[in-house]
């Protein structure tokens, strides 16, 4: 591959609130007008998406009265007919409105709560209505300043509840949706409950009906943390779990930065694409990122152009070291097995466990093996780099 064009078979898909970001933020106004959502879906058309996705009130205002919604979703329907793209996930604003300042699904007053599914259910029924498959979950606000405000466990209790009332609206309806959990430490309120990919796995298991929710890791949430990302990612995908994703890039210890895929750790992005290409993830590349505050509407084709193509290249990137002699000659070094200890493997039985005590190890000889991780690690480099 040499153009990185993209392709509907790459399913690279963009949010309405991504390509359509203002360039706002908490020290400035403003620098770019704000487009409609037909404006927005041509725009991807004309950058190469495969398809666009929203919260509820990025289509439609949240005070919009009935009529307006139908005008506003028949209009983006005739973009989407028009341009052909598609909408693989829909979610919902819990987070913006002063209403769910303390809390939409975790909220201490309980016609927050009440309110945040009501909001929730009305925004199900029209992702469905515009084909999404997966519904994402961000609990922007559902956390705390100061612990003295809410009791953990209650809100944790009232997050099961909240999703174990949704999951069973979407079977009464026979919708064919899957839910998808994103985890966040911080930001916007100073510490989120389920933090973390793991912490929201942990979650799903005690729902009534886990089968029907995974989650939508998010690469700037879990650096902002310090976490691996890519390690987070292969535990989502190991359990079954991995539904959708969300690319972007971000510092670590910053602010939530929501850069250019590839833009800031180069290397932690190609191993992030090496690992969904080689378990042959099929859903969403969804880029949950935004243009520079400096760029008008001609920059912001750039970055998104840029998220594909940085995508794909590292998709070349991954094919090249997954074929270079070298690089898997110490791959097969360091994972060389003579068979010896094959009788201890596998289920554990009385019989294994008795050999296995018995066994004697040369503990010195293992200490002493080398393993040539440097050389691994600098092949990486110079075939990222272009120089192999």
């Amino acid at each position: 591959m040499s153009d990185y064009e993209p392709k509907p078979e790459h399913k690279f898909t963009f949010g309405l609130w991504t390509v359509g970001n203002v360039g706002r933020d908490p020290f400035g106004d403003p620098v770019r007008p704000r487009l409609s959502p037909v404006e927005l879906v041509h725009l991807l058309a004309e950058v190469g998406a495969y398809g666009v996705n929203f919260h509820d009130n990025d289509l439609v205002p949240i005070d919009a009265t009935p009529a307006k919604r139908d005008r506003i979703v028949a209009d983006f329907k005739k973009a989407l007919d028009e341009t052909g793209l598609v909408v693989p996930m829909a979610t919902t604003n819990l987070f913006g409105d002063p209403a769910f300042k303390d809390g939409a699904f975790t909220a201490n007053d309980p016609k927050v709560r009440a309110y945040a599914l009501h909001k929730t259910i009305n925004a199900i029924d029209l992702g469905v209505e515009l084909g999404a498959g997966v519904y994402v979950f961000w609990g922007g606000r559902e956390g705390v300043e100061t612990d003295a405000a809410k009791d953990p466990v209650e809100a944790i209790r009232r997050s099961r509840d909240a999703m174990n009332f949704l999951c069973e609206y979407v079977m009464d309806r026979g919708y064919n949706l899957r839910f998808a959990l994103e985890a966040k430490p911080n930001e916007p309120r100073g510490d989120i409950y389920n933090a973390t990919t793991g912490h929201m796995l942990a979650f799903i298991e005690t729902l009534d009906h886990p089968e029907m929710v995974g989650v939508n890791p998010e690469v700037a949430h879990e650096h902002m943390a310090g976490l691996n990302f890519v390690h987070g990612v292969a535990q989502a995908w190991e359990a079954g779990k991995l539904f959708h994703i969300d690319l972007n890039d971000q510092a670590f210890g910053r602010y939530d930065q929501d850069l250019r895929f590839g833009s800031v750790n180069l290397k932690s992005a190609f191993f992030l694409v090496k690992l969904l290409e080689d378990v042959g993830y099929d859903g969403s590349r969804h880029f949950d990122a935004h243009a520079y505050r400096t760029e008008d509407y001609e920059g912001v084709k750039d970055f998104a152009r840029g998220c594909m193509r940085t995508y794909l290249a590292l998709k070349d990137k991954a094919e090249q070291w997954n074929a270079d002699s070298e690089i898997q000659a110490i791959l097969a070094e360091v994972n060389a097995d003579d068979g010896s200890t094959a009788s201890f493997t596998g289920a554990y039985s009385p019989d294994k466990a008795e050999a296995l005590k018995a066994a004697k190890f040369d503990r010195v000889a293992l200490g002493a093996r080398g393993l040539p991780y440097e050389r691994l690690d600098q092949l990486t480099i110079e075939l990222l780099l272009g120089v192999r």
